[in-house]
């Protein structure tokens, strides 16, 4: 019996390590893509119920943010220390994708919505594991440094709404990294890794369209329940985000994405905000 997409999607979240987890879900984005072009078995959305929070491997060992060794980017240890922060980062946005699947799975959407996070999920997967290429070619790998253990938070916040997922996630922590991604490859460009500058060159476009996606189907949603998205979004962010959000922001990969400056200007804490 074929799998629905939304029981796909607690596969992933309920794999642990992270390069199993990974294959498991670029081959479930491969069916669901051959199912939606005709060339394979039909593969339903489906309903599932999925974990509140993601199998881990042992390591990384995770802590909260203020206990997480700060990172010196000018030496190796310090370049090696920054991929492996974003590997962890791509690891947990392949399970926030597929969560968003299965969990609000319920919510009649067009088919295009889940096609969105299915590919946002595959490239995520690829991601991290071009991050632990780049780990394994430095003689290290993910697990070996301690970890964020406040990535999920925001997945549980809004495990009950479905347009403060879309706010939060996408469209303020990946619209982050739009923001910090171009200085993180001017460093390895300077150290003439060539490696992860073309990995994180790759991230640095196709994040792009993940906040895309979310801009894309906030304002739906928006739409559907005739509301003003600005005010929506603003209210959403001040309920489930820790802290103001703060520039510099990357404008114009923001606005390739579907997010205007009246979006994320107003919620700059006054001391945060660049002197005019």
């Amino acid at each position: 019996m074929t799998q629905s997409l939304a029981e796909c999607a607690v596969e992933v979240l309920t794999t642990a390590d992270g390069r199993r987890k990974t294959a498991i879900s670029r081959a479930h984005a491969a069916a669901w893509r051959a199912s939606r072009a005709g060339d394979g078995p039909e593969i339903p959305v489906g309903t599932a119920s999925p974990p509140l929070h993601p199998a881990r491997p042992d390591r990384p060992e995770l802590l909260s943010p203020r206990d997480v060794p700060k990172r010196k980017p000018g030496s190796e240890a310090g370049r090696i220390a920054l991929l492996h922060a974003v590997a962890h980062i791509e690891l947990n946005a392949v399970d926030l994708h597929w969560d968003i699947i299965a969990r609000f799975s319920h919510v009649p959407m067009p088919m295009g919505f889940f096609d969105d996070w299915v590919k946002s999920a595959d490239e995520e997967s690829k991601h991290f594991n071009l991050m632990c290429d780049c780990l394994e070619e430095m003689g290290s790998h993910y697990g070996a440094l301690p970890a964020h253990a406040g990535m999920w938070r925001a997945a549980e916040d809004t495990a009950e709404d479905f347009m403060g997922r879309l706010a939060v996630v996408p469209m303020v922590l990946e619209a982050r990294g739009l923001d910090v991604t171009p200085g993180m490859i001017e460093i390895f460009r300077k150290a003439n890794a060539t490696s992860a500058v073309a990995a994180l060159e790759t991230i640095y476009a196709e994040e792009v369209h993940h906040v895309a996606y979310g801009s894309k189907w906030f304002h739906f949603l928006c739409g559907r329940e005739n509301k003003d998205p600005t005010e929506v979004f603003h209210a959403l962010v001040r309920q489930y985000f820790h802290g103001g959000l703060k520039p510099p922001f990357n404008e114009e990969k923001r606005a390739e994405a579907g997010i205007p400056p009246d979006f994320y200007w107003p919620l700059v804490h006054e001391k945060d905000a660049q002197p005019a």
